[in-house]
């Protein structure tokens, strides 16, 4: 039986091939776009899962009041890692991971890269196990002048793999040894490095640390449990840890954690000391886009199929006249259907693989498919047969539910199988309008994001590392007064770090007339002179650092509108500061707030002070009246002469702040292409209706232009409840939509203001989409002669 089937599905779809176009088309296009966004969320799901044991790895977080609300950082106290160790019985192993330095010069003879290089202690590779290619990881990284480096890394500097016991330079001051060489990175890791220092080696360049105090929070900490070690038992334990080590620390909250490594990358985002989400809600976001696109796919199937219900009634009643069992027929509708599910795969396959390298360069990831993974075929072949069976059920049974004396003397459809498909366009136009509204609303707060006012010029503005002979103040002097008398530049200034990137903080900071109570946490960053006419900036109040006064190296600071307003100063000039173990400190100049770090989020309190020696960023302002390459090439010419061991590496400050919106254009990018795609695929199902609905009333059309209707008339009839149907769904889908765009918007302090336009603009796209669809086949019905219908009658 199954084979009689079998052919008579084959003739079926062979016979109809417009009809099989179309469906395979759509359902193809469904399962490519549930695929590919299926095998991103798999890829962001994957994170980390290459270690073993990563049950029982954990990250250490902190809890702390930041200006009366309670924060999580994912950097604690150096000394949390040795402490925790030896006191808490339920800790197996712990490490401390320091990536400070960013990216540092590596050299060997001719071949100089700036690599990212990470400081841990000798159980970081114990308890993360990578693979090792060369070298004993037991001893890898037992001496101070040892490193470990990636396969790539080896062959950058060295042209080949196994370098097991040559010698680098690091930042061309001192020589290390290459102790082993590790498998390169998948980029599916939170912790990525190029090379890896011994911990040892970090307090060697900075002797200071060993002696930081519990205050002191600046290294990452990965821990490892012993076997059925309940993590809320040790959670309860380090709950007080640190505030046992120094009592005054619990007006700050010091509270330390641990946090399940495999869910870092996707469990990112902490409110009141309590995990909220993060990246995982745009994966979910996807994930549920890509089912919506295939479930969409799989109505127009069913909207298609049973469209055909009168050129296939005939010879159901036939067929049952003959003694054929409903589920005879039921097998060969849904054998009908899983054989274009099973068409549509392979398909969608080859669009996957035409369109992969272009999601990949889009996301800057690496997907692929492992063809040689069993679970693979097994989760493809289920979803195909899902698909077809998912696709075919409703037709099947609909269609072999025909009464075969009804069907043989003169079809006429069920009312009740029309109110399922027009349930089933409603579903498909609704989830369609959704995502037209979401895509909308996306691109508004991109775009308002974009055109906010950042406070600063970031055009005309570049950066690059302070490093080698430019860490000499002289030097650094010389380097500047060049680069303005060339005119590349017409001004220059020390800053602490990446301009677009994060800093430090400070709970020591007192100010008149703050309470006792009062555990502000003040941001600050250490700058050059000259800070506000480099980065572009308006001075609101008082003037900027400058040389011409020497007490703005030791005792004067600028502050940004936010701190004054946090610090309640109603004259902030003048205003005397107590910071720690520092000289009172005299604010001399208040700043525009500007955004710089986060374009969504509101300005930090900061305070600006003058410190090149804790600067490690030069920024640049170039010189508009000269072209921007000609500048650059001048920076990098007279840098060449003032510090030859360190090729300049300039970076441009809007690239930075383009990045701040990676995730959102991301967003809107696959909001776009996929919701374009499920608009595609609905108008395929409106046109599947309008297919049925033509056939069931092709005689009544016929009637009505005898009786002298216009093309006009009949037309308006036809649309009139297509566009109920719209209507309809553009009811249930913009009260929805306003939900989950407003959920979004949630994470924004600046966020535009939902107006009606995004909602009027999908009801008009849907009505346009609905009206060139149906009329499409319509006007066909519409323009027939009525003679050809009736006169069969």
């Amino acid at each position: 039986m199954f084979k009689l089937n079998l052919k008579i599905a084959i003739r079926n779809l062979w016979k109809n091939k417009g009809f099989t176009l179309i469906n395979i088309g759509g359902l193809a296009i469904g399962m490519a776009c549930c695929l590919m966004l299926l095998l991103y969320v798999n890829y962001e799901w994957s994170y980390d899962k290459q270690f073993k044991n990563l049950d029982k790895i954990y990250f250490a977080k902190l809890k702390l009041k930041v200006n009366g609300e309670l924060a999580t950082t994912g950097a604690v106290p150096y000394k949390l890692a040795k402490s925790a160790l030896e006191e808490i019985p339920g800790i197996q192993d712990a490490a401390r991971l320091s990536t400070n330095n960013g990216q540092q010069l590596y050299s060997n003879k001719e071949n100089k890269f700036k690599l990212h290089s990470s400081f841990v202690d000798k159980s970081f590779i114990k308890i993360l196990n990578y693979k090792f290619l060369y070298g004993n990881s037991a001893t890898a990284l037992d001496e101070p002048s040892s490193v470990i480096i990636t396969s790539i890394t080896a062959k950058k500097l060295f042209g080949s793999e196994n370098v097991v016991g040559q010698s680098i330079k690091w930042d061309n001051q001192r020589t290390l040894k290459v102790s082993a060489v590790v498998e390169d990175l998948p980029k599916n890791q939170t912790i990525q490095f190029d090379v890896l220092h011994p911990w040892a080696f970090l307090e060697h360049i900075e002797p200071e640390i060993p002696a930081t105090g519990w205050g002191s929070i600046d290294c990452a900490t990965i821990f490892q449990l012993k076997d059925n070690v309940v993590l809320k038992d040790v959670n309860a334990r380090l709950k007080n840890f640190i505030v046992n080590k120094n009592p005054p620390m619990k007006a700050y909250v010091y509270e330390p954690f641990l946090f399940p490594f495999s869910k870092s990358h996707l469990w990112d985002e902490f409110k009141n000391g309590e995990v909220v989400g993060g990246k995982i809600d745009e994966v979910r976001l996807f994930a549920i886009l890509g089912l919506c696109v295939l479930l969409i796919a799989c109505i127009n199937y069913m909207n298609l199929s049973t469209a055909r219900s009168e050129k296939r009634a005939r010879e159901v009643g036939v067929r049952k006249a003959l003694g054929s069992a409903r589920s005879t027929l039921i097998g060969q509708f849904l054998l009908e259907s899983i054989i274009l599910s099973f068409v549509a795969v392979l398909i969608a396959f080859v669009l996957l693989e035409v369109f992969l390298p272009y999601f990949n360069n889009l996301l800057d990831i690496k997907i692929f498919i492992d063809y040689s993974s069993f679970a693979f075929w097994i989760v493809l072949v289920s979803m195909a047969l899902l698909t077809g069976f998912l696709a075919g059920s409703y037709p099947a049974f609909y269609l072999s539910s025909f009464i075969p004396i009804k069907v043989l003397k003169g079809f006429k459809g069920s009312s009740g199988s029309l109110s399922i498909r027009r349930v089933l366009v409603i579903l498909q136009f609704s989830l369609s309008i959704c995502m037209i509204i979401s895509a909308i609303v996306v691109y508004s707060q991109i775009q308002y994001l974009k055109n906010k006012p950042l406070g600063f010029d970031q055009n005309n503005m570049v950066q690059l590392d302070i490093e080698g002979d430019l860490k000499n103040h002289s030097r650094m002097e010389a380097f500047k007064n060049n680069l303005i008398k060339n005119g590349a530049v017409i001004s220059s200034t020390e800053f602490a770090g990446n301009f677009t990137g994060g800093g430090s903080i400070t709970g020591n900071l007192s100010w008149p007339g703050k309470a006792a109570e009062d555990k502000a946490i003040i941001n600050y960053r250490s700058t050059g002179f000259d800070y506000t006419k480099t980065i572009g900036t308006k001075v609101i109040a008082g003037r900027d650092l400058s040389a011409k006064f020497p007490a703005d190296t030791i005792t004067s600071v600028l502050l940004n509108q936010t701190a004054v307003k946090r610090m309640n100063l109603k004259n902030p000039i003048g205003t005397i500061l107590n910071w720690g173990d520092n000289p009172p400190l005299t604010v001399v100049g208040v700043m525009q707030d500007y955004f710089n770090e986060s374009l969504g989020k509101v300005v930090k309190p900061t305070i600006f002070y003058y410190n090149v020696k804790k600067s490690s960023v030069l920024l640049l302002r170039l010189n508009p009246n000269q072209s921007l390459s000609s500048s650059i090439r001048a920076i990098k010419k007279i840098g060449e002469q003032f510090n030859p061991a360190y090729p300049p590496q300039i970076t441009y400050v809007n690239d930075g702040m383009k990045e701040k919106l990676q995730s959102e254009k991301l967003l809107s990018v696959l909001s776009n292409i996929f919701g374009g795609f499920a608009i595609f695929i609905s108008c395929l199902g409106l046109l599947g209706l309008a297919l049925y609905m033509a056939e069931q009333r092709s005689k009544e059309i016929s009637i009505r232009k005898v009786l002298g209707a216009n093309l006009s008339d009949i037309l308006v009839l036809l649309n009139k409840d297509f566009m109920k149907l719209v209507l309809i769904s553009n009811i249930i889908a913009i009260p929805a939509a306003y939900i989950l765009v407003s959920k979004w918007l949630e994470k924004y302090d600046y966020k535009i203001t939902i107006n009606p336009w995004p909602f009027v603009i999908a009801l008009l796209t849907s009505i346009i989409i609905a009206v060139l669809t149906v009329s499409l086949q319509t006007f066909k019905v519409a323009k027939a002669n009525a003679v050809d219908v009736l006169k069969y009658e």
